[in-house]
């Protein structure tokens, strides 16, 4: 999955990539920085990250950039500015673009927890993007929506708990790094009486196993976790119980992820409008072109923008907007790779051509959890909690 590296062998911090702006995180213009380092390193770099090479360097640049951590409290809650980042580097690289999907909310749990010991250097040394860590919060929400059973157990001792389970597909974590997760707590009788969330850190006694490979994000350093008593302290715990917390940024959880369905969506646009003066003749006759797409692209990511100004308001009808852009996001991204490989016919299907991986990217952006038919169930079922018995 990933290249020169193993599950034993701690990785170091990487070092800078040449040509990038050293950026100032306290700018405003966050996604400009960002903008120039998706076009140029890291665009140039999309090929190698598809075939499974795991781009911290680019990562550690976003982080210089602030490309890392304007949606959190300390740095505005500008959500616009994260999703605008996120959707630039997906535009290029949509790899990349989930890897800062999945480090937006680490950090987006840490700040949230409340618990002293994660809100500080921690936390402003994984905004910064001198640390590295991700989520491994999928079998959770399929657990908590009743779609599937929770992996990890924990059970109570002194100082706080030991866990055990596997985790499959934990993505944007290596041996040295960290991550997000959930586990129920089991009692005497075997019964689970809640939820802890805690901060996973990949130590030694942690197997990270490889998982088999993907048709795509073969950069994402994608692993299969499994925990054998695994101690989780007091100063780890990120939420106890779990519920509550999950609700509370369930929505923001979601809503950041249209940035990277606008970005692939976005290069797929990009790809067909790139083709227009050698082939608009005969593409003309073709269902999806680029400025219906384009229209619908901006609408959406309005629609994003939106909804971004508040990403922690509660109720039944926000999280239904958000959920539902989701949905229109991921299908959406799926329709625009598709027009963009026929629109560039053979050279976009070479394994070079980036039309060829936007359409794994955007098969990737439809199936991720929340995958299209999970957000569909949780809207089935909000829309039933309304309805008269």
């Amino acid at each position: 999955m990933i290249e020169a590296a193993t599950a034993n062998a701690v990785r170091p911090a990487p070092p800078p990539a040449p040509g990038l702006p050293p950026g100032d995180a306290s700018s405003a213009d966050i996604v400009s920085r960002v903008e120039r380092i998706a076009a140029g390193p890291l665009a140039e770099m999309a090929g190698r990250i598809d075939r499974g090479h795991y781009p911290l360097e680019i990562m550690a640049s976003l982080g210089r950039a602030g490309g890392l951590g304007a949606h959190l409290d300390r740095r505005g809650q500008r959500f616009d500015q994260a999703i605008g980042a996120m959707a630039e580097v997906s535009r290029h690289c949509g790899t990349t673009g989930f890897l800062v999907w999945a480090h937006d909310v680490f950090g987006l749990y840490l700040e949230q927890s409340g618990n002293p010991a994660l809100c500080g250097d921690f936390l402003e040394r994984h905004a910064r993007g001198d640390s590295f860590g991700g989520t491994a919060l999928s079998n959770p929400m399929k657990a908590l929506s009743g779609i599937e059973s929770l992996a990890l157990r924990a059970r109570r001792v002194p100082g706080g708990y030991r866990v055990s389970g596997t985790l499959p597909w934990v993505s944007h974590i290596a041996a040295g790094q960290y991550c997000g997760a959930l586990a129920g707590v089991e009692g005497a009788d075997g019964s689970l009486s809640h939820e802890i969330m805690f901060v996973l850190h990949c130590r030694e006694e942690v197997a990270l196993r490889q998982c088999p490979a993907f048709s795509g994000m073969e950069g994402s350093s994608t692993w299969s976790i499994t925990l054998k008593d695994y101690f989780v302290g007091e100063d780890e715990l990120i939420a106890d119980p779990a519920r509550p917390f999950i609700a509370r940024i369930k929505a923001a959880f979601i809503l950041l992820q249209t940035g990277m369905a606008v970005g692939v969506t976005q290069g797929s646009i990009d790809a067909i409008r790139e083709v227009e003066p050698a082939l608009g003749h005969v593409n003309q006759h073709l269902d999806e072109r680029p400025d219906a797409l384009q229209a619908e692209l901006d609408e959406l990511r309005q629609r994003a923008l939106t909804l971004a100004k508040t990403p922690f308001e509660g109720g039944r009808d926000f999280l239904l907007e958000v959920l539902d852009a989701r949905v229109q996001g991921a299908e959406l991204a799926l329709r625009a790779s598709q027009s963009a490989l026929l629109h560039q016919g053979a050279r976009g299907y070479l394994m070079s051509a980036a039309p060829q991986r936007r359409i794994r990217e955007a098969h990737f952006v439809a199936i991720v959890t929340p995958a299209i038919k999970h957000l569909r169930w949780e809207m089935a079922r909000l829309m039933r909690e309304e309805m008269p018995s």
